[in-house]
């Protein structure tokens, strides 16, 4: 029986609180002891983990530590300027999702969505409780709720378009939703700055299970020097895990920030290198 999105939410938030043990206790705790703060058996423990990622606990635990985006930029670095041609423009996505996209005039993004309708509705997700928007043309806004809570999710995304009319509509998003997180078709409509959309457009293009630096980013869309301010549009990009944010490393191989909180942009990392690890 396929896993569901109120599982694997549920199965995330027993991941989150294992990535804050690990960091307290280091990477080297063996299962019974990191099963035993969580206060699980260790089949029981293992079970949930792997029916999440499909690997051991002790596997995972790799995955989690803090050099894994070092590994990850060392062995799996995307270069953005041949992806296309290498094919893998479509692979970015989780389950090879495919992905429709429309964006927004510059006019109609400086209106700051006047005449907009936006509805909006929270689900459970593989990463903890999403907070989802659409317009009537797609996604336009997917924030992750566990770290920063939904009250701060709901105005970050909603201060992007003020002037935007507001719906709690969960019947509508239903559809979408389970379109984003069990790899269905998803319509997304992006609403941003050119420059914002071509560097999230570039996101778009890095597999899952790779990684890829803001500075080749900034190649990648022609604007080389540019590279704080793809940082900046990284940052502002509204539609979380779709648009692949998290996928961008510093050039040291640290982490850098995630707005909707590092530890969500961890165990995301963790998931996809997992997941690649395991079909490859």
């Amino acid at each position: 029986m396929p896993t569901t999105a109120t599982e694997h939410a549920y199965h995330y938030r027993i991941i989150a609180r294992a990535l804050a043990e690990i960091d307290a206790g280091g990477p080297g705790m063996s299962l019974a002891e990191l099963a035993a703060r969580m206060d699980m058996s260790p089949a029981h423990f293992q079970r949930i983990f792997s029916q999440w990622v499909g690997v051991s606990p002790k596997r995972y635990q790799q995955y989690l530590t803090l050099d894994h985006a070092r590994h990850l930029l060392a062995e799996r670095l995307t270069l953005l300027e041949t992806a296309e041609a290498a094919g893998l423009s479509g692979t970015g996505r989780l389950h090879d999702l495919f992905l429709r996209w429309e964006a927004m005039t510059p006019g109609e993004h400086a209106r700051g969505g006047e005449g907009l309708t936006i509805r909006w509705a929270v689900f459970p997700s593989p990463f903890g409780e999403a907070l989802v928007m659409a317009t009537d043309r797609g996604i336009c806004g997917l924030a992750f709720c566990d770290d920063i809570g939904h009250e701060a999710a709901m105005d970050d995304l909603r201060a992007r378009w003020p002037r935007a009319h507001y719906i709690k509509d969960d019947a509508a998003l239903s559809p979408l939703a389970a379109a984003a997180f069990t790899g269905g078709e998803a319509r997304l409509h992006l609403i941003g700055a050119p420059f914002q959309i071509k560097v999230w457009e570039a996101l778009l293009r890095i597999p899952s299970g790779h990684v890829t630096t803001y500075s080749s980013i900034a190649a990648a869309i022609g604007h080389p020097a540019a590279v704080r301010a793809v940082g900046t549009a990284v940052g502002r990009n509204p539609i979380g895990f779709l648009i692949p944010c998290h996928r961008a490393l510093r050039k040291s191989g640290a982490l850098g920030g995630y707005h909707w909180g590092l530890p969500v942009k961890r165990a995301m990392l963790a998931w996809e290198a997992a997941r690649a690890d395991t079909t490859a």
